[in-house]
């Protein structure tokens, strides 16, 4: 290519620092680069020029990953009002970096999550639509129909990758994001083994994939929604295991099937009758007691968290969380299920008009990176040191135990960011804010804080 070409378009390619206006706006940090609030510096320019906040995320690196790559192809092609939308990718070929422009989304489910679990351990009510729950659920399903439709498998939900707009044209929407570890599904499946040995973060990954599945199925996704019902429904996670989630080659892991299992009970041959052709299937019974699980049952667990089993957000719940996944309900069906034709409907503004109780994300400094990192590396050398586990890699991993009380509930809560703060896959904005000091309402606020 004639050198003077290449020097003339490098000088009329947009910059993404000449565009936008974004130093000291860090969101923040995940594992493939630094996510930014910014706003167009020029209102006339034909690139941007509609005034709004956006996200972007700048890959950081020598390149660009596969992950990113995916991201970028998938979302170039994908257009629905549930799913994050790519506005423009700008390359800088002088520092080799890349940044994408996302629509800028102020909340995401785990920190709403997060907020009313806090909320709770210290009985403060929040007031919140009545409805909230079903308007989350069912835009979920609604962006997880559209890609299931267009053969894309997303396998990476997560309370953290569900984001939800703030104040503007499209409040309370919401946005289905990092497309990392999407793949289309249309072609003959490839064995599991020959792609991604493990997929979906650890708590919201299926049984079957905990027994060695060697085919994916749209059914992964619809455990995962399953568990971020039941998050929401109860504000804990409802598979949340003690032990790490080790990365290694071998989807099997006892603890969190063993905590699958005090939740779900043991699955029955007669319910599940594939379970015999698992990978896992010898190592299960080897590892298992079912009667064990004998008095274990989603019925029991739920009525805990004082959800009714005759509701019918129990039941639709029931079918996300079927454990054979051949019968497990599809998105197309769970949309048209009685939970969400009972009125009232479900809204496309999830907070339904009402004031949103949530903090808006805040800035992070450079100091408060370093202060994190440190933290986290402290923690993880305390990790390290007390594990009956052997070695164990340096990230990625979950402790928690399992909230009995007040307190637990807060350990709970510290654990459960751990895990999404560095088991993130470097989503657009599952970045972590100081949730800063709850809404107090009045008490008529309690009832509908109860149904969240």
């Amino acid at each position: 290519m004639d050198f003077e070409y290449k020097q003339r378009t490098a000088q009329e390619r947009k910059k993404v620092e000449d565009l936008f206006d974004y130093e000291g706006c860090k969101v923040g940090r995940g594992t493939y680069g630094s996510v930014y609030k910014a706003k167009n510096k020029d209102r006339l320019s034909t690139i941007i020029s509609d005034g709004k906040e956006y996200a972007l995320k700048q890959i950081e690196g020598t390149g660009i990953s596969m992950s990113a790559c995916r991201e970028i192809a998938l979302l170039r092609e994908l257009k629905h009002p549930n799913v994050i939308s790519l506005q423009k990718v700008f390359l800088s070929h002088q520092d080799r970096k890349v940044w994408l422009l996302f629509d800028y989304a102020e909340h995401d489910l785990w920190h709403i999550i997060k907020f009313h679990r806090s909320a709770k351990a210290t009985k403060k009510a929040v007031n919140v639509p009545k409805n909230m729950v079903k308007n989350l659920l069912y835009q979920i399903l609604d962006g997880i129909h559209y890609l299931h439709a267009n053969w894309v498998l997303h396998r990476d939900l997560k309370p953290a990758n569900i984001l939800v707009m703030g104040e503007g044209c499209e409040r309370g929407r919401v946005k289905i994001a990092d497309m990392g570890f999407a793949r289309l599904f249309n072609a003959p499946l490839k064995p599991l083994a020959d792609l991604d040995p493990v997929v979906v973060t650890f708590w919201y990954r299926a049984p079957e994939l905990l027994l060695g599945a060697r085919h994916y199925t749209k059914a992964i996704d619809i455990w995962a929604i399953g568990c971020i019902f039941a998050e929401l429904l109860t504000s804990e996670p409802i598979f949340h295991c003690r032990q790490e989630d080790i990365k290694t080659s071998n989807p099997y892991h006892h603890d969190q099937l063993d905590r699958i299992f005090n939740v779900m009970g043991f699955p029955l041959e007669k319910d599940w009758e594939d379970i015999r052709k698992m990978p896992e299937h010898g190592t299960l019974m080897k590892d298992f007691k079912r009667s064990s699980y004998g008095n274990c049952n989603l019925t029991k667990y739920m009525e805990k968290h004082k959800i009714k089993p005759d509701g019918k957000a129990f039941h639709l719940l029931q079918k996300l969380l079927t454990m054979d996944p051949t019968k497990r309900i599809t998105s197309e069906q769970a949309m048209s299920d009685p939970y969400f034709l009972e009125d009232p409907k479900p809204a496309n503004d999830v907070f339904e008009g009402m004031p949103i109780p949530y903090p808006k994300r805040e800035f992070l400094t450079d100091d408060e990176e370093d202060k994190g990192a440190s933290g986290a590396a402290s923690k993880q050398q305390t990790n390290n040191g007390s594990s009956n586990h052997g070695q164990q890699p340096p990230a990625k991993r979950a402790r928690v135990m399992p909230p009995t009380s007040s307190t637990a509930s807060s350990m709970v809560t510290t654990e459960y960011q751990h895990m999404h703060n560095v088991q993130g896959q470097g989503g657009s904005q599952q970045m972590a804010y100081n949730s800063g000091s709850l809404t107090q309402t009045s008490s008529t606020a309690t009832s509908a804080y109860q149904r969240f």
